[in-house]
Formats: structure tokens, sequence, C-alpha cells
């Protein structure tokens, strides 16, 4: 081809021309596809982002919200019926900061994540046609209509009544030539969700077995077999009082001879207010609730208070803010329990968790919780033994106890993320360490 058109100068104005103009589309394009919207998608583990990336194209991803004409926040929240409802929120930025949308996609506890990652797919890809609309790309986009799908057909009756049953076993086990652990638990559990009521029945049952073998000598060997089980049985029924009141009543029973406990029955009623309306629940929840109520125990050994059975009477305060913003997430708790027979055996909670993008690239993550323990009740009269102690197979006393965590992540580089490559794993490959 080369020759031809050194040899021809006809045919080399021809070739030029067409070289010409194959690059001038090759740039046309790109400027069109780099005037497509910057989308962030603000979702963390809850979307499968490279299948995202793959099945919609006319967006061009971004890794930083400041670097985003779209910021398409992601929150979830569980369905009467064991499934998840996504609410995806669309906020406009810049050229399109006047563009804002709210869209929800709910999925069945019975879907795969195949089901589940196309419907919000689907969902995702009807969002950002508001701002390609705005863009040059629009001139490449059509849009189709499934005129097979059959209108104004009736809601179907519900033979459950919105009732959903989960019944699941589960097992784990491990050893070594000198001990061995096993545990097993299952568990039921029902609940029917409406607009007006929540009512939510469970039941586990626990039990863990571990033993150990150590020798003395060549000939004495002793053989230990430690065994804690616990049994739980709940309920509680909710009902909605308007747009942020709701009322309800808990009821629970269980067994623990970790705690102590061979039997306690309790039943208490219960108030909550919340500051936001419930609608928004996604977002923002601003929630006090008050609970007062009694309960029935009866204990394996006697107690510290050289009791074997007796009646209790408690109330408690709690305050729950939940916030989940563009800049980040953060939910802290600060819960107060006391008996009323004596105010000094009380239990203050606090706890939380908070992430926050600082600025572009810069995360920080916290998370923490401290707990003032004065109400310790069922502890055993006797001794706990060096063996109790180290196996942990009884409450012991304290006051106090903490936990927490704080994580920080900063990223630099391209802004943009659009390429999938699945090559060796999302990771890009892994690392096999043979040591002796």
């Amino acid at each position: 081809m080369g020759r031809l058109c050194r040899r021809i100068p006809f045919v080399t104005i021809v070739c030029l021309s067409l070289v010409q103009y194959i690059y001038s589309q090759q740039d046309s394009t790109q400027d069109i596809q780099s005037k497509a919207p910057h989308v962030f998608l603000d979702c963390g583990y809850q979307c499968d982002q490279d299948y995202i990336r793959t099945e919609i194209t006319f967006a061009n991803y971004v890794r930083d919200p400041n670097q985003a004409d779209v910021h398409v926040l992601v929150t979830t929240q569980q369905t009467g019926a064991g499934g998840q409802e996504y609410t995806f929120k669309f906020i406009g930025k810049g050229q399109f900061s006047e563009v804002h949308n709210t869209l929800t996609y709910t999925s069945r506890k019975t879907d795969t994540q195949e089901d589940i990652r196309k419907g919000m797919v689907r969902l995702l890809r009807a969002g950002l046609i508001a701002y390609v609309a705005r863009s040059p790309l629009f001139d490449q986009i059509s849009i189709t209509h499934n005129t097979k799908q059959e209108s104004g057909q009736a809601v179907p009756v519900d033979k459950w009544d919105y009732w959903v049953f989960t019944i699941g076993a589960n097992s784990y086990f491990n050893g070594e030539k000198t001990s061995s652990f096993l545990n097993g638990w299952s568990n039921i559990t029902a609940s029917r969700t409406t607009e007006e009521w929540k009512i939510r029945i469970n039941t586990n049952l626990n039990y863990s077995e571990e033993k150990f073998e150590y020798a003395i000598d060549d000939v004495t060997t002793f053989v230990t077999r430690n065994i804690r089980r616990s049994q739980y049985l709940s309920g509680s029924t909710i009902y909605s009082l308007g747009d942020q009141w709701s009322a309800g009543l808990f009821l629970s029973a269980y067994k623990n001879t970790y705690s102590n406990i061979d039997l306690s029955a309790s039943a208490a009623p219960s108030l909550e207010y919340n500051f936001f309306p419930y609608t928004e629940s996604t977002r923002r929840q601003l929630r006090i609730s008050y609970r007062i109520g009694g309960s029935v125990n009866r204990y394996v050994d006697t107690t510290v208070y050289f009791t074997k059975e007796e009646m209790l009477y408690s109330h408690s305060l709690a305050s729950t803010l939940e916030l989940k913003q563009p800049w980040g997430s953060s939910s802290i708790t600060l819960a107060f329990s006391q008996y009323l027979h004596d105010f000094s055996k009380n239990n203050v909670q606090f706890f939380g968790n908070l992430s926050v993008r600082i600025f572009e690239g810069l995360s920080v993550n916290l998370y923490g919780g401290y707990q003032a323990i004065h109400d310790q009740l069922s502890l055993r009269k006797s001794g706990a033994t060096l063996a109790d102690i180290l196996r942990q197979q009884r409450q012991l006393e304290t006051s106090f106890s903490y936990w927490g965590s704080v994580g920080i992540s900063y990223t630099f580089g391209s802004i943009y993320n659009s390429i999938v490559n699945p090559r060796f794993g999302s990771s890009g490959g892994s690392t096999i360490i043979i040591s002796n």
C-alpha cells in the first residue's frame, strides 16, 4: 500500500486523506466519550462495580467524588420478606447541580447475585440517562421499551399473608493430636412485615465442646472436656403510630450456662420516636426509645448475692444516630439500663463508627465502644478455677469493657476507573509462600 502511494500521486493523496479521516473520527469519538458524565459510584461492597462498569459504558467512572459530575449514593435496608431495598440517590454536581433523583430497587430473598446485579444495573442505567441526555454522548444513545410486558395486572394474592420463615443449621469443627473443638448451632425465624406491623419470632440453639489431652508423664494422661450450651427464644411486635412514632412489645426466654442462667423469661413494652420521618431511614435516622419491663431468673448455681431465683424489674433508654451522606457515613448509639430495685445496678454503653472522606483520596475510618458494667447479678458464688478463666467457661466479674479500631487510607493517581480487567482475579494475581 505504501509503495503504491509513492508511485501514484493521486493514490497518495487518497491514502493520506483516508488516514486523516480515520484519525479524525477516532479523535471525535474520544472527545465525545470524554464529555460523558463523570460518575462516582458510592456503594462500597454492596454492588459489583466491575459488572456495572462493563454493562454501562456511557459514563466515565471516577474514584473520587470531587472529580464527579454525578455522585450516586447507594444505601440498603432489609425488607420484611428477607430481601434488600436498594436506594439510589443521584446527586448532580457542577453543570448537573440542578438534576437530582432517587430510585429504589428491591430484591427478593430467593434472588441470586446475578439477579440482584442485573436489577441494580437496570435501575442505574435509568437514573444516569437524565445526565447523559445533557451531554454530547446522547446522540449515540438509543432507548428501547419492552412491549411484551402486560399492563394492568391485578396484585397477586399472598397465600402466606406476608409471613416469611427461615430454618438454618450450621457447624464448625477443628482439631489436632491433643485438642479438638466442635460447635453447632441452629435457628428458626418467622417474621411478618407490613406498613403498620412488624412481627418477628426467633429461636436458636448453640452447643460447643472443647476437648484437651495433656500428659503428666509417660504413663499419666489427663483428658478434659468443656461444654457450653445456650438456647434462646425471642419475639417482638411493633406497631406504627405515624411518620415518627412506634410502639412495641418485646418477649424473650433463654438459657446460658456461661452466664449461669438456667432460665430467664422477660417481657417489656417500648416506645420509639424518630426525629426524621421513617421514609428517610436509608439516609438518616435519629431514634430515641424507652423500654420498661420485668424478668424471672433461675440460676444454675447460687449467685454472689446468695440467690437461686428472683424477679427483677428494669428499664432502659437508648438513642441512635445514623447518617449516610456523600461525605461518608456514621452511626452512634448511647444506651443506659438500670434495675429498679437498686439504681446502682446499671449499665451504660456507648459505641459507634465513622467513615469520612477528608479530601481527594484520603479517608479516615473509626470504630469503637465502651461499656460501664455494674449489673452482673447472675455471677456464680463459687470461685472460678484457672482452667475456667483460661478457657472462658464462665462469666467473670468486671466493671468495664472497651474496643476500637482506627484506619486511614489514601489513594492517588488516575481519577478514572472505567476499565475492567479480570485476569488472575480482581487483585491481579496471588503469591504462594511455602515454609518449613
